[in-house]
């Protein structure tokens, strides 16, 4: 059974040749290679942990004797598999105003504009989707796999960061939070070159307005600069007390993460795999008028050490 196409547009005038949808939300973690990305993961990939006890160094003596513990452990990356399998009825578009882009005869084509926007269009939904399963896919839900915050919420060994019963990021209390987030990073991580801290849109936004002299505890009524609420270009780059904040689209609203970029994985099979949608014309196969549109691809997250990341979850 065809995918169901509903088509409520008139035509009035001349097309003017494009198609528009809902703005998705980017797969920025990704694209911007905030995480680390392992590429050619076909089944699992194992990560190794390796932990010393604090007895390792000891007096020097003129003998060799072992001292301390080593002990190894591993975490599993094991990227699950999605599909997105769309098929559409040729003849839905007869009627439409992009019926003479078919052809003339009665084995026509997908409208080729439209075809081009949807190719781009499930792409851009696969994206979205990809990127809020990295920070807070659950498992049980069809498409997605459990992401980090998922899975450090479950574990003992991430560090809390203290959210002072906050239940929402404000502008007001968004520097406190980011600064109960800075207190929990662990005395080996903090100054770390690939350090970073994850924030979801409406904390980005919050610390965006407080930097322009909003907050509670503000840089003054105009804020950074001297700007007031126009000192950000929506490109600039934020950083809290020296440590990067990356705008996470994907992340839930309730949480904010600190970690090394190295310290959390992205695994797939092939990159292009995200990028790379099918368009079968059935009419040679088996004589129908359907066009499918096919997607197949890997995805899956895990972390190396959970007590070298920090965790903040509002109340």
């Amino acid at each position: 059974m065809a995918t169901t196409t509903s088509i409520t547009t008139t035509y009035a005038g001349e097309f003017a040749g494009e198609y528009i949808s809902a703005a998705l939300l980017g797969g920025d973690t990704l694209r911007n290679q905030s995480i680390s990305i392992k590429p050619n993961v076909k089944y699992k990939e194992v990560i190794k942990k390796a932990a010393t006890d604090a007895n390792l160094i000891k007096d020097a003596t003129c003998d060799f004797a072992d001292t301390g513990t080593i002990t190894l452990t591993e975490r599993i990356l094991q990227p699950e598999e999605f599909q997105v399998n769309i098929e559409l009825c040729k003849k839905d578009f007869r009627s439409d105003w992009e019926a003479i882009s078919m052809g003339i005869g009665v084995s026509d084509n997908l409208p080729p504009k439209f075809s081009d926007f949807l190719i781009s269009h499930v792409a851009g939904k696969v994206a979205q989707k990809t990127e809020q399963s990295i920070w807070g896919g659950v498992n049980a839900n069809a498409g997605e796999f459990d992401g980090f915050t998922v899975s450090m919420l479950a574990d003992s060994d991430v560090n809390d960061a203290a959210n002072g019963s906050e239940t929402s990021f404000t502008s007001a209390n968004i520097k406190t939070l980011l600064s109960n987030v800075v207190d929990a990073i662990p005395n080996p991580v903090y100054g770390k070159e690939d350090l970073a801290i994850y924030v979801p849109p409406v904390a980005f936004q919050a610390y965006v307005r407080h930097l322009g002299g909003y907050g509670a505890n503000g840089l003054g009524a105009q804020g950074y600069n001297n700007s007031g609420d126009m000192w950000y270009n929506n490109n600039a780059s934020l950083s809290f007390e020296g440590i990067k904040v990356i705008y996470t689209p994907g992340m839930p609203t309730d949480h904010i993460v600190a970690g090394q970029k190295s310290n959390l994985y992205f695994g797939t099979g092939l990159l292009s795999d995200h990028n790379e949608v099918k368009v079968l014309d059935m009419s040679d196969l088996d004589g129908s008028q359907n066009v499918r549109i096919v997607m197949r691809f890997t995805s899956g997250v895990q972390y190396g050490i959970g007590s070298d990341l920090v965790l903040l979850t509002l109340a």
